[in-house]
């Protein structure tokens, strides 16, 4: 990100009026829905606090932002739970705690069916008849798609084949587009998409404060193990450690990012007679 920012300032500021509101809505609809649910199970923490509102700025970590927005992957401030206020305790935690990840993935879901429309209001019929390696649905559409990267880093061309030592055949963009201003729509969409699934992903993982530690700690401890504000702030410092020295998260992160997203995708792209 560093490095495109140098290199390419008007080009990663583009990319960034994408990313941007699709990082702000996944976090806000993360907390929100984390807080909401806690209302509806008789904690009203989040709600005095002014939690359960749209405004991002109320949900935002500093930390988690900034990652969201160079990787695809963080999370927002915790909204105030206080579980005392529960009705009833160890299934309302978990309730509240999946949450947040609920929505992203409902979010996901979303993002990639409008996807899949907007494909074919976006694209000539021709370009998918092209018999290119390159030009199908599932490489336009697909998280691991080379014309997915092309399309969400605002390239003007499409890549059909592969010719060797890094090198491409490719296609003005413009010339196969039937209507070009979806291409703005699509670029969120994609942005989406990959925000809300990596959100919802890492957020999984059991790690204290992250959603999936409560979510583990209620289903297989039955919520034996409670940690205090401390512990969960050393926690989630060694995670950062951890994710900035080795890269098994991330790979780990990515692997089963791409993994549900083929199959969502195989999905609607079949349900709508595409595959």
């Amino acid at each position: 990100m560093l490095e495109w920012m140098r290199s390419d300032p008007l080009g990663f500021f583009t990319f960034m009026l994408y990313r941007a509101p699709a990082v702000l809505i996944a976090l806000t609809l993360h907390e929100l829905s984390h807080g909401y649910v806690a209302y509806l199970c008789g904690d009203n923490t989040a709600r005095d606090m002014g939690r359960l509102t749209l405004n991002p700025f109320r949900h935002l970590s500093p930390i988690g932002t900034l990652m969201m927005f160079t990787v695809g992957m963080g999370w927002a401030k915790p909204v105030p739970v206080n579980p005392r206020n529960f009705r009833h305790g160890r299934r309302d935690d978990l309730l509240v705690s999946a949450a947040g990840v609920t929505m992203n993935f409902f979010l996901f879901a979303l993002a990639t069916l409008l996807m899949v429309a907007v494909n074919e209001k976006l694209w000539m019929p021709e370009v998918f008849r092209l018999s290119r390696p390159l030009t199908t649905r599932t490489d336009f559409l697909s998280f691991s798609g080379t014309n997915f990267m092309q399309i969400m880093q605002n390239s003007n061309y499409i890549w059909v084949e592969a010719t060797g030592d890094g090198y491409y055949n490719v296609l003005n963009a413009a010339q196969y587009m039937q209507t070009p201003w979806l291409i703005h729509v699509q670029r969120f969409l994609y942005q989406f998409a990959f925000c809300n699934l990596g959100m919802c992903v890492f957020n999984l993982l059991p790690f204290p404060p992250l959603d999936g530690f409560h979510v583990f700690n209620d289903i297989l401890l039955r919520g034996r193990l409670q940690l205090n504000a401390q512990a969960f702030r050393v926690s989630m410092l060694a995670l950062l450690v951890l994710m900035n020295a080795t890269d098994i998260f991330s790979r780990l992160i990515s692997a089963v990012t791409h993994f549900i997203q083929g199959g969502v995708l195989r999905f609607f792209l079949a349900l709508f007679g595409l595959s």
